[in-house]
């Protein structure tokens, strides 16, 4: 945050009064202030109990850390970097480099002074935990290593690799003390014994191994799981360690003896974590059966079951009093439990993608979670407040799309729902139910009185916009539909599954009337021709084909990109094709010869294409390229100022390429659409949040109205890029 108020103060003034709850005195006392704005976002009308975001990762989060001390946190990504931030302040205070692959995991020694890194580039490394600097690369392993963990001491580190192996380390010298080996598959997790005398490792060849860590000899196997073992964790006592298997259940050992002591069933999928509360007496065990379930260490019988999950559960912890359990979901919260109630009293939304684990501070006042969104945020738990709750969806949006006249927008989510929003209020109007999984995608057709709907059910849906009632089921995909797409004319439907076909159907009566099979990777999209009588399909084999609807044929493929085709479009006139790649290309193609006519170089992965009416200009998710109209001859092309335009960007609203908002981690995008006038833009995010706000440009301040971006097209090939962009603030 300290990053963007730097870089553009004034943005972030108007975000601040945009997205602060509706009852602060700021928002209250100043939001009259901004006249540009016609329709703001509806937010909360609390603050909650969020306190810092700390972004600066660029790849996702896979684990976050407290010191023991509680005043730094240490995060781990997949951008091969480790990050140490001021939890007082949310102030980055150290990057490590120096691995050169992925970090799946960070920790902290125990008194404080040392961080171990496990990374995909099969080293642990060592770093001052006060300076940041490196001082340890423990070398050895032939595969990478998936987790490290320091003794009670922090005179060993014991990292476990896909080598199979578990290495001991000797934290002083940086040399290796140990290859403890027997397992026969790869290793996913050791643990120490509260005194240090043993470790526990856990490997998906269904074993669990005990390991004497004075002597680095085995001492014991735990065999008799059904299923890979997840998650391991010794008792505070250390006389049991428990298991959360891959096979539903959790198991009980007795260390003394190696036998097992008690299994707990009643999970209805697998285990994905396993916790003791402080004092021993309970189990928590987070499952992807959508529960958390509470276990009497005593008894080994169930005493509770946390509920309420609209996904999976992936990890589970206690906090430092025993008092409180947060559990992390796949719907991208983390909920805060109760133990002594039972009762849910906190969902922490915030991320905009998922969030891989979560922990308490020492004291029990912070939870730290770590998320893909490439962000670490911090929470106070001990506020409860709750911030409101904002009616939508509960879970990820996939796509959002303006009906024909602009009155309604279709949103399609992860919760398996269609809903329909009232574009001139931000109000939701309809909820579209019936698919049994996530819905992808959602269009209008072209009188706005159908909505078709793709899903991972594997179907196609039609639904009746004045009643939201369904209308037809279009079923004969065998894999996931991504998209779907009506004719100009509203006759056909056309859909694109992961089974790599497309198919017609007849909007009127829902049935079948042609399969287009050539594709031999999974299909992105299909899109009409205006004319209806050619489909163009994007495609994860590299291609886009063309297709003759009236015969049912394959009329020409477009071969050229490198990577994925995420998107293509025809031109009005139909001659025309434009395709966009995981290549960072968008490629222009003559449907007449199928033969590249243009490339344009994007330097970023784009998923939105559109021509513009009178065909001369490409709008894409990263800004509008004006085309050529015939092929290349050479020489360098003119630089043509763009016109203005709403988008969003990464973190920004921009308008006329200039950032015009900040956009807080919550109300990030995973898509969004802008009307035909180009005044409302609307974004769903990943935490189901459908968001809408609309701008009067009569009314922004000057420096926004000045067109800052251009685009030069040299030799043949497309360059996007910024010419002259000045920072606004």
């Amino acid at each position: 945050m300290r990053s963007i108020i730097e870089m553009a103060p004034l943005q972030v003034y108007y975000s601040g009064l945009f997205f602060t709850p509706g009852s602060s005195l700021i928002r209250v006392g100043y939001f009259k202030n901004i006249p540009w704005v016609t329709m703001e976002p509806k937010v909360a009308n609390l603050w909650s109990s969020l306190i810092q975001t700390l972004e600066g990762h660029t790849w996702d989060v896979n684990s976050a850390v407290f010191s023991p001390d509680g005043r730094l946190v240490a995060s781990a990504s997949l951008d091969a970097t480790v990050r140490l931030w001021d939890t007082s302040t949310g102030k980055q205070r150290a990057v490590l480099e120096g691995h050169t692959f992925s970090v799946y995991l960070a920790v902290f020694s125990p008194n404080g002074t040392l961080v171990a890194s496990a990374s995909g580039d099969k080293t642990v490394r060592l770093w001052d935990a006060s300076t940041g600097k490196g001082c340890g690369v423990l070398e050895g392993h032939t595969n990478r290593v998936n987790s490290a963990v320091f003794s009670p001491d922090g005179k060993l580190v014991a990292s476990v690799s896909r080598d199979k192996t578990v290495r001991l380390w000797d934290t002083s010298t940086g040399m290796q003390c140990g290859v403890l080996t027997g397992h026969t598959d790869d290793v996913n997790l050791a643990i120490f014994s509260p005194d240090g005398k043993l470790v526990a490792s856990a490997s998906k060849d269904r074993t669990v191994r005990l390991w004497d860590t004075s002597t680095g000899e085995q001492c014991g196997v735990l065999e008799g799981h059904t299923d890979w073992v997840n998650s391991a964790m010794f008792s505070p006592n250390g006389k049991l360690v428990a298991f959360a298997s891959r096979g539903n259940t959790v198991s009980f050992w007795d260390i003394a003896t190696g036998n097992q002591c008690g299994v707990l069933e009643g999970h209805a999928s697998y285990v994905k974590s396993v916790v003791f509360s402080s004092d021993g007496k309970l189990v928590a065990s987070a499952s992807y059966g959508k529960t958390v379930r509470l276990w009497d260490t005593s008894t080994g019988k169930q005493c509770g079951v946390l509920e309420g999950y609209t996904s999976y559960v992936k990890s589970v912890v206690f906090s430092p009093d025993g008092k409180l359990v947060a559990s992390v979901s796949g719907d991208n919260t983390v909920r805060l439990w109760d133990i002594s109630t039972g009762k849910q009293y906190g969902v922490l939304k915030g991320h905009s993608a998922s969030v891989n684990s979560a922990l308490f501070s020492p004291d029990g006042k912070l939870l730290a979670c770590a998320s893909m969104d490439k962000t670490v945020t911090l929470w106070d738990t001990s506020t409860r407040k709750q911030s409101g709750v904002l009616k939508g969806h509960t879970s990820y949006v996939c796509s959002a799309v303006f009906s024909p006249d602009g009155k309604l927008v279709a949103s399609a989510s992860m919760d398996n729902t269609v809903r329909l929003w009232d574009t001139s209020t931000g109000e939701q109007c309809g909820v579209l139910e019936g698919h049994t999984s996530y819905v992808n995608s959602a269009v209008f057709s072209p009188n706005g009185k159908l909505v078709a709907s793709a899903s991972w059910d594997n179907t196609v849906r039609l639904w009746d916009t004045s009643t939201g009632k369904q209308c037809g089921v279009l079923e004969g995909h065998t894999s996931y539909v991504k998209s779907v797409v009506f004719s100009l004319d509203g006759k056909l439907v056309a859909s694109a599954s992961d089974d790599n076909t497309i198919r017609l159907w007849d909007a009127s009566t829902g049935t079948q009337c042609g399969v287009f099979k050539g594709h031999t990777g999974r299909v992105n999209l299909a899109v009409f021709s205006p004319d209806g009588k050619l489909v163009a399909s994007a495609s994860d084999d590299k291609t886009v084909r063309l297709w003759d609807t009236s015969i049912g044929k394959q009329y020409g493929v477009l071969e050229g990109h490198t990577r994925d085709v995420n998107s293509a479009v025809f031109s009005p006139d139909g001659k025309l094709v434009a395709s966009a790649s995981d290549d960072s290309t968008v490629r222009l193609w003559d449907t007449r010869n199928k033969t590249t006519i243009e490339i344009i170089k994007t330097h970023a992965i784009i998923n939105i294409i559109k021509f513009s009416n009178d065909g001369t200009h490409l709008h894409t998710s990263r800004g509008i390229v004006q085309l050529k109209s015939s092929p290349h001859s050479g020489g360098n092309r003119e630089l043509h100022t763009l016109t203005y335009s709403l988008y969003v960007t990464d973190q920004w609203i921009t308008y006329n390429m200039r950032k015009l908002l900040w956009l807080p981690v919550e109300y990030r995008l995973s898509c969004s659409a802008v009307n035909d006038t180009a005044n409302l833009i609307v974004i769903g995010s990943p935490s189901g949040r459908v968001t809408f706000i609309s701008i009067d440009f009569t009314a922004l301040p000057a420096a926004y109205l000045q067109p800052s971006v251009r685009v030069a097209v040299i030799a043949g090939k497309g360059f996007l890029g910024l010419v002259g962009c000045s920072k606004l603030s």
